[in-house]
């Protein structure tokens, strides 16, 4: 017995690869205050199972509102701009991520993007490990300064 599922009747011709033109995104997703998400694959688009794929847009010197997205993971790729997150129980961690730079956000962990340019916008790629649009926006009051937390894994250590 195969994992592999039995081919389409159609070849994969309509129910294989599918293209989604930049231009044609759906602004009907789950929102959160200060920035724009829209869908480029999700169940409904594209028929996605396990992931939602996506654009965020953050005008210049804006920041988003706390939120998380419950059990999903995230990953966020920086397009251009410069980003700040802030995370935690009052926001009080932060790092800085540039064009090329991914950010990976756990599931539950409260967060909030903010654009670290005061005149330029910031684009980013958003992938979430479920084809849903899970946002929760939270009412948090942030602490006044976060502490910059450096990139720290098995590889990199300092």
């Amino acid at each position: 017995m195969s994992d592999v599922p039995a081919r389409p009747a159609d070849g994969w011709k309509h129910s294989g690869v599918k293209v989604i033109p930049g231009d044609q995104l759906d602004d009907n997703t789950a929102q959160t205050p200060g920035m724009h998400r829209a869908t480029a694959i999700d169940r409904a688009r594209a028929g996605a199972q396990k992931l939602w794929a996506g654009t965020v847009h953050i005008h210049a010197n804006a920041k988003t509102g706390a939120h998380h997205h419950g059990p999903l993971e995230s990953v966020i790729y920086v397009v251009s701009g410069r980003a700040r997150m802030r995370w935690g129980d009052q926001l009080e961690f932060t790092a800085e991520a540039g064009p090329g730079d991914f950010i990976y956000v756990p599931p539950f962990v409260p967060h909030q993007e903010i654009n670290a340019s005061s005149d330029e916008p910031l684009s980013c790629v958003l992938v979430r490990s479920d084809s849903d649009a899970v946002v929760v926006n939270l009412d948090i009051e942030p602490v006044e300064k976060p502490e910059g937390v450096a990139w720290i894994d098995p590889i990199h250590k300092s």
